[in-house]
């Protein structure tokens, strides 16, 4: 992606420090990111709770469930409101100025609201930053740093376990509602696209064991998890570190392990996939029904001088090569990416470049950002940055383009009998999500007849009835 981490979900003090909103329009800020979640939990007398606030990436939220879940280990409740909580962590983003902001914003929240904040994630990597905007502060570790935000924690509110009553589920702690949860597969990455600083704040790609994966990805299933979303910088990359070498049966390469996955009976969804050669593999998986067919590919750019500027591949003519025969094997095959508008140096003639590759690609799920100067990236020194009026007019032309696309493609959905998963109802309809939809960031499909009975993680059948720009309306199949 080319934010590599979103601006973050701010919470208030009605809503609660475990409660992280979606999004309001479509296209949101294109991060499948922070789910609908509360955590709710009986706390027990003179149990040590805390609270957290996690913006960003699903990197970040992965991080955020692994922090939780060590501190429920030890004893701690969960707290969903900033009263309840004897301290509360803000995992921050750090990736570009806006995003900065509202972590910094989110930080003087909860010093308001509680008073006792330690903050974590990619802006503690800029300690000063933090402390110069908010020196009361208890601590401030950097990405990753899960001992360091324990020991902060230990500190600010020491340990009280109960052996006898502090259980922690099977599956961890998860901010995500309960039939669909992120699997993160790798940290860093090994590219160095010079818009971004990912490399700087997490490292080189060090992927996890193939093992470990399968079996974090079966304790979630066994916990009634319906759709894994595998996430890392790179996923493509799995397993390059670690020469793709096999340890207890299973072999380090994203395409072995996307069948392993397959095989729990789950819905497997691929976030962050570079369009190395060896993505044609994955795509006959998609087409016998293993994987969905969903493939998340952050292009950027369509014009061979953008890219190069940007350090990043420079074949685009080959990428609609790419994509053509993805489809010859899977024509069900979803494509969505992310793109930069206004990089340096950007003229009018190679912004018409990427405006043709987007009609020729006819991608189905886009977004777009106008660039940002990024502290520490190596594009901020480049020539011939683009006015901000000209930025915007590009985003809009832009959008429109991308618009367009995604409502001819849904509107030949209409009269197809589709899978969905249901992901919420309410007294008007059942909200759902085709295999094209990841959660947050797509669009949905709503049932608002004959939905009574539905629950959230059922999969069911639907045939389409109407379509808007972004989002399908549908009526249940009976199957009975």
């Amino acid at each position: 992606m080319a934010r590599g981490c979103g601006a973050g979900n701010g919470v208030s003090p009605g809503r609660g420090i475990a409660y992280l909103p979606g999004m309001t329009s479509n296209p949101p800020d294109l991060r499948p990111d922070i789910a609908h979640s509360v955590i709710r939990e009986v706390r027990r007398e003179g149990q040590p709770t805390v609270g957290m606030v996690s913006l960003g990436c699903p990197k970040a939220l992965v991080d955020s469930e692994r922090i939780l879940t060590r501190l429920r280990a030890e004893g701690y409740g969960i707290s969903p409101d900033y009263a309840g909580a004897d301290a509360v962590i803000v995992n921050t983003c750090g990736f570009l100025d806006t995003a900065k902001a509202e972590s910094l914003e989110a930080i003087g929240e909860a010093l308001n609201e509680n008073g006792r904040v330690i903050v974590t994630g990619c802006l503690g990597a800029e300690p000063e930053y933090i402390t110069g905007a908010h020196p009361k502060v208890l601590a401030v570790t950097g990405p990753q740093q899960y001992e360091q935000v324990l020991d902060a924690v230990h500190d600010a509110v020491p340990p009280d376990p109960d052996p006898f009553v502090d259980l922690l589920p099977a599956s961890g702690v998860k901010l995500t509602p309960r039939h669909y949860s992120y699997l993160k597969i790798s940290e860093g990455c090994n590219h160095k696209c010079k818009f971004c600083v990912i490399p700087d704040m997490r490292g080189r790609l060090t992927s996890r064991p193939a093992h470990a994966v399968l079996r974090e990805a079966e304790r979630l299933v066994e916990a009634g998890v319906k759709e894994l979303l595998v996430i890392s910088q790179d996923t493509s990359a799995y397993g390059v570190d670690l020469r793709h070498a096999e340890d207890r049966g299973h072999r380090a390469h994203i395409v072995d392990l996307a069948r392993d996955l397959g095989g729990l009976g789950a819905w497997v969804r691929l976030h962050y996939v570079y369009p190395y050669p060896h993505v044609r593999d994955l795509v006959p998986l998609m087409a016998d029904g293993l994987v969905l067919p969903y493939l998340d590919i952050p292009f950027q750019h369509a014009d061979p001088g953008v890219l190069r500027r940007m350090a990043r591949p420079a074949a685009a003519a080959k990428t609609l090569d790419e994509i053509a025969a993805w489809r010859a094997v899977c024509p069900d095959l979803a494509l969505r990416s992310t793109f930069i508008v206004g990089y340096p140096g950007e003229t009018e003639a190679e912004f018409r470049v990427l405006l043709e590759w987007l009609e020729e690609a006819q991608l189905d799920r886009v977004g777009c950002f106008k660039y940002e100067d990024v502290k520490g990236a190596r594009s901020n020194v480049l020539p011939d940055h683009v006015p901000e009026e000209v930025k915007e007019e590009r985003w809009q032309r832009f959008m429109a383009a991308a618009q367009a696309i995604s409502a001819g493609k849904l509107a030949a959905k209409v009269g197809q009998r589709i899978e969905v998963i249901v992901d919420a109802v309410d007294a008007e309809a059942a909200v759902c999500r085709t295999t094209a939809d990841a959660p947050e960031i797509d669009g949905n499909l709503f049932v608002d007849e004959g939905f009574e009975g539905l629950t959230a993680g059922d999969v069911v059948t639907v045939e389409v009835e109407e379509a808007s720009e972004y989002d399908l309306w549908g009526s249940r199949i009976n199957t009975i």
